[in-house]
């Protein structure tokens, strides 16, 4: 039983279900279904895929998740910020005029994406999420939203274009507004403003069910399909025997690209999303599992012809809100599109596409956060700076490309911060209590013949010469007695690093400057020993506190009990 709730917890909450749950479940989903079909065609299109294959993907990982998955109450499905990157990584590949073609690429795709997050998670990798940092995260949804919202205006008025990238797109569209339907246009802006203006009235009825349901019966009554209003259409009948999603061995390695960056964008959104909503359960995230889960989901859609997937933060709070308590609440959504295929294939045929534009551009634009851009301009001009060049690279290299300059940027603004350090002078300021940076607070008073220096970052290779030149500078510019190295925030000694603290140890020995070492770890200081620094570094100059260290240097000096030193003894 344990090795059935550690692979399989869904069926393992289908053992404990409480009979109390079945009317909440059953309620919100029925709730769910009406968002997950019009969402899930929408998205399907977004993706370059014809809509009935967002009904395929949403049944299939539905039923995989609620088997595999460990949140009660997580909703996976088609989502914007996925679908323009299974585009962009099936689009080069694709054989002009096949839809099929289209569909097997989509499904490699999200097979590759599932046995890489299921990979992840077996190995326990789930903080791979933390490389897409806050602000550069914020930059690539940002540039994904205004992407996603240009290349759905020909869509929302009527006409098509044949773009190649953001730019061309712009142009595109704007050498043929022209060509504006405008019962389509009408139509569209008809179903955009109850989407946006619906949830600021109400949450009873979702806004995209009302959109969607009125669009499809105006198109009815009014007969839009007669002034060339594109309408969805009767979808096909059934639901698909699951098969082995393969085109060729060639196409892997490019969609490998892809499925990596979906990878990164659906563990960010799967951890953040499980994360507060566990949180509101008085509940544990197990990140891992989570990945597992979604990685099985991903697998099933590729094999019954759809596409990669992701957890919705939208959804799964229509759901919660609507009293979701176990993943039978997934299961009733999968069952209710599942029905809408086998029994009401054509109820949908009149909904005009136009609508599903709108509601492509409703999602992408809350994706957007502009919010966070005004919080970094006025904390931190660095992390806008980072934010916008993310979204720079997504609206102008693409979408695929600017996912790997996001992961690009993230990896690099990790080492920037520890490349780069802050090193700090200490004083005393007795008004705040302990010591502080003297840049920061100048009436800070520091001790005479000793200068108190904080390193705040891992002691490694990238910065080692620069954490020597620091001290070298001080002992030059204020003739210490002592240096005095404050080591709380250094959370790491690598060789090199060690080596450069034998060599600045002996070099500062020479002038007669002693080294102390503060609130030192005692696995550092162990490591210290195995690296044999303390031949050189006298163990009796780590003190557990600064307190300590002073006061023993400064008795120490009163007594005249500190003498010079050959090099290499401090």
């Amino acid at each position: 039983m344990k090795t059935l709730a550690r692979w399989a917890p869904g069926l393992g909450t289908l053992r404990r279900y409480e009979g109390a749950w079945l009317r909440p479940d059953l309620i919100a989903g029925v709730v769910l279904a009406a968002i997950l079909v019009p969402q899930g065609m929408a998205y399907a299109e977004l993706a370059g895929l014809p809509p009935v294959t967002g009904l395929y993907t949403t049944i299939a990982c539905l039923v995989a998740y609620a088997v595999f998955g460990p949140s009660k109450v997580l909703v996976l499905g088609p989502d914007s910020s996925v679908s323009p990157l299974i585009l962009a990584a099936i689009t080069p590949l694709l054989v002009t005029g096949d839809p099929e073609s289209a569909i097997a690429l989509a499904g490699m795709l999200a097979v590759l994406v599932g046995v890489i997050m299921i990979g992840l998670g077996l190995a326990k990798l789930g903080f791979v999420a933390d490389l897409l940092s806050s602000e550069v995260r914020v930059g690539y949804l940002n540039g994904l939203a205004v992407t996603i919202i240009v290349g759905q205006l020909p869509k929302l008025f009527g006409f098509s274009t044949d773009a190649d990238g953001f730019v061309d797109e712009v142009r595109q569209f704007l050498r043929n507004v022209d060509r504006t339907n405008r019962a389509t246009l009408v139509t569209g802006l008809c179903v955009l403003a109850v989407l946006l203006v619906l949830p600021r009235l109400t949450t009873i009825v979702p806004a995209v069910l009302v959109a969607v349901v009125g669009a499809t019966i105006a198109s009815a009554v009014f007969d839009l399909a007669a002034s060339d209003v594109t309408t969805v259409g009767v979808l096909p009948r059934g639901v698909p025997a699951p098969s082995l999603p393969f085109t060729s061995w060639s196409d892997v390695v490019p969609l490998l690209v892809g499925a990596v960056g979906i990878t990164m964008v659906s563990l960010a959104d799967t951890i953040a999303t499980s994360s507060g909503f566990a949180a509101r359960h008085n509940e544990e995230v197990d990140a891992n599992q989570e990945m597992v889960g979604i990685g099985t989901a991903n697998i099933a859609a590729g094999f019954f012809q759809g596409f990669a997937v992701s957890v919705s933060g939208s959804r799964t709070a229509v759901a919660d809100q609507a009293g979701a308590k176990s993943q039978v609440t997934g299961l009733v959504g999968a069952g209710l599109v599942a029905a809408l295929l086998l029994f009401l294939n054509g109820l949908l045929a009149d909904l005009p596409q136009t609508a599903l534009a709108a509601v492509v551009i409703t999602a992408a634009l809350s994706l957007m956060d502009l919010g966070a851009l005004r919080r970094y301009a006025s904390i931190r001009p660095s992390s806008l700076v980072i934010s916008l060049v993310a979204a720079a690279g997504v609206i102008l290299l693409g979408v695929l490309q600017g996912i790997v300059v996001a992961i690009v940027l993230a990896v690099l603004l990790f080492f920037r911060r520890n490349w780069w350090p802050h090193g700090a002078v200490l004083g005393e300021v007795p008004e705040l209590g302990g010591w502080h940076s003297v840049t920061e607070h100048p009436s800070a008073t520091q001790l005479p013949d000793i200068v108190v220096f904080r390193w705040e970052a891992p002691l490694f290779f990238a910065n080692a010469g620069q954490f020597r030149d620091q001290v070298r500078r001080l002992v030059r510019e204020e003739h210490p007695g002592w240096v005095v190295l404050q080591c709380e925030a250094v959370t790491d000694i690598d060789v090199t690093a060690a080596e450069v603290l034998r060599d600045l140890d002996e070099e500062v020995n020479a002038a007669g400057v002693h080294l102390a070492f503060v609130e030192m770890r005692d696995r550092l200081q162990s490591l210290v020993k195995r690296y044999g620094l303390h031949t050189t570094l006298d163990e009796e100059h780590f003190y557990p506190s600064l307190e300590r260290a002073l006061a023993d240097i400064t008795s120490a000096a009163a007594e005249g009990s500190v003498t010079d030193r050959p090099a290499g003894q401090t």
